[in-house]
């Protein structure tokens, strides 16, 4: 059994923000000149605004990674944990991972790093823009407890970006479903990073289960933040703090200040 929501970042209605790798090993993006270094120096410059701005959690995630894979090679994971180790001392808040889109390799990072979560597609089946995705949560449980990650968390993704659910059953059914088969949280998305979801779909997934933490994980915003925690019992947000609203740019410490005192002031 893992924690309750809200014990697990100190705070009820946490903001949790991404830390957005540059591109890893082996994909497009890579730096190799660069190397280990450039990638230290830029999720260390974004991680020190990012806890200067007060927010409640991490998720380092191979954003730029794209196009996206849904089995990674040892390189991604590999890569990711030694950056994350070079700057573990430097954390001062819960942290979770996110490799675009291996739950697996998710799990084996959080199992090295000491993440207290992870965020993936864990439940359903997707048609998607990188193909069919189609989780095995039994087979992932199952890894977890293998490898001595019970107490890592489960954040499901539920309506995954850049894609669409395969068969009839609504966003309320794909929360009662991931409800029983034990997720910690259930998040809701918009079509694409950095795009609003469906205020609809974040009531509907919190009146299908309710017992279980529903985070908001795309287009969440200072001026949205209100809004969404009077449903929503978390954020996850990523491309509003970024320089000019830009995914791809680094942390902006305004943006980031303005939200996270949007949030302090709701909650």
């Amino acid at each position: 059994m893992t924690m309750p929501f809200a014990d697990r970042f100190g705070t009820a209605k946490p903001v949790i923000a991404m830390l957005h790798f540059p591109g890893l090993p082996g994909r497009p993006r890579h730096d190799r000149a660069g190397g280990r270094a450039h990638l230290a120096d830029v999720v260390g410059r974004d991680l020190a605004t990012l806890q200067a701005a007060g927010v409640d959690g991490l998720l380092f995630c191979n954003e730029n990674d794209i196009p996206y894979q849904l089995a990674v090679g040892p390189e991604i994971p590999a890569a990711m944990a030694a950056v994350i180790g070079e700057l573990r001392s430097d954390i001062r808040v819960p942290f979770g991972v996110n490799i675009l889109w291996d739950a697996r390799a998710s799990l084996a990072l959080a199992r090295a790093t000491g993440a207290t979560f992870i965020r993936e597609v864990l439940t359903g089946v997707y048609e998607s823009d990188l193909g069919l995705i189609a989780p095995a949560i039994g087979d992932l449980a199952g890894y977890r407890t293998a490898i001595g990650a019970d107490d890592v968390a489960f954040f499901d993704n539920i309506s995954p970006e850049f894609s669409s659910a395969l068969g009839s059953r609504t966003i309320a059914d794909r929360a009662r479903g991931a409800a029983f088969l034990g997720m910690d949280a259930i998040l809701i998305s918009g079509p694409a990073a950095g795009v609003p979801f469906a205020m609809k779909d974040l009531s509907a997934a919190k009146e299908a289960a309710p017992d279980v933490a529903i985070v908001a994980n795309t287009g969440v915003r200072a001026e949205r933040i209100a809004e969404i925690f009077e449903v929503a019992d978390g954020a996850i947000v990523g491309t509003s703090l970024k320089v000019d609203g830009i995914t791809w740019n680094p942390v902006d410490p305004a943006r980031a200040g303005r939200l996270m005192e949007a949030a302090r002031a709701t909650r």
